[in-house]
């Protein structure tokens, strides 16, 4: 149900809760990601927060410890988009509140991308939760090659070398440095030379519109800030009838893989990925659990399929 516009001009009265909301309409952020945006003690912020949950107009999610905030999805109130389109314009301080939130942001990505750099080169030899080669010849089987191939978060580059064997050629893209050393390294040792390594992020994929035929992310979705803008993006970098394939976590709640495995996303459902494909354009997603493990914490892997459409 949206907002009363009572409670709306009410709450958005205090110019600190209009640039609070104006942040949280680009990006969701924490309470301490807020205090150093806005230089606020943590009481105020809670406090303008509160106010703002209980008008309806902010939404928080747990993340381990944390809680991340975000405008109310689905608010459906055109009131507060007009006065947020009104307030980005007279706020003076919301060109550099936008400025630093992408800094204090890209901190977040700089954390999971430190983790990767300290474990590459050995990301085949230690357990990773989902990652299994029974779930990747599920998906290999619904493949068909020959083609040009985009491996989005590909790590130490084991699957990019495994899809290389039958592609024109793989494009694996990720954002730790070390990792695409080590997988250009690997590649080389086995005198693999159809693979494009590229460093990259999958919100910003380093890849040129429309010229992949397959899009794949294995057990990398999760580690997106923003799962929808990859695979937006993923759409993008597709040619048209060009195809899609998800391995990830079902959705679980082993919080401590947030830490273990710099995890963004405790996994997705299956009515989660097919409703992100369908946002992106991509037809008719089938998605079903394809492999299920023994020990707790009994991870389960999704395989989601789709088509760009034309």
């Amino acid at each position: 149900m949206a907002a009363s516009i009572v409670k709306i001009l009410r709450v958005v009265a205090d110019p600190n809760r209009l640039r609070i909301l104006l942040l949280l309409k680009e990006e969701e952020l924490s309470v301490a990601e807020l205090q150093e945006i806005l230089v606020m003690g943590q009481s105020t912020i809670s406090t303008h927060l509160s106010q703002l949950k209980q008008a309806g107009l902010a939404e928080d999610r747990r993340i381990g410890k944390n809680s991340l905030y975000r405008l109310t999805t689905g608010n459906g109130n055109d009131v507060l988009a007009d006065l947020l389109a009104r307030a980005q314009k007279e706020i003076p301080e919301a060109v550099h509140d936008r400025a630093t939130a992408r800094r204090v942001v890209k901190k977040r990505q700089d954390k999971m991308r430190a983790f990767f750099d300290s474990v590459a080169g050995r990301l085949g030899k230690d357990y990773v939760p989902g990652k299994s080669w029974k779930s990747l010849a599920e998906a290999l089987l619904r493949l068909m090659p020959p083609m040009v191939i985009a491996d989005l978060g590909a790590g130490d580059g084991s699957f990019s070398l495994l899809l290389a064997q039958n592609a024109i050629k793989v494009i694996a893209v990720d954002a730790s440095a070390r990792m695409i050393e080590f997988a250009r390294e690997q590649a080389g040792r086995n005198h693999v030379k159809n693979i494009d390594y590229r460093l990259g992020d999958m919100e910003e994929i380093p890849i040129d519109d429309a010229c992949v035929d397959l899009v794949f992310f294995s057990q990398s979705l999760h580690h997106a800030l923003h799962p929808d803008r990859a695979i937006a993006e993923a759409a993008r970098i597709l040619k048209p009838g060009g195809r899609i394939a998800i391995l990830d976590l079902a959705r679980h709640r082993f919080e401590e893989a947030r830490e273990m495995y710099a995890d963004e996303w405790l996994g997705f459902s299956e009515a989660e990925l097919d409703a992100m494909l369908e946002r992106a354009g991509f037809a008719k997603p089938q998605t079903s659990v394809v492999y299920k493990e023994d020990k707790p914490p009994h991870f389960q892997t999704l395989l989601a399929v789709a088509t760009r459409q034309a």
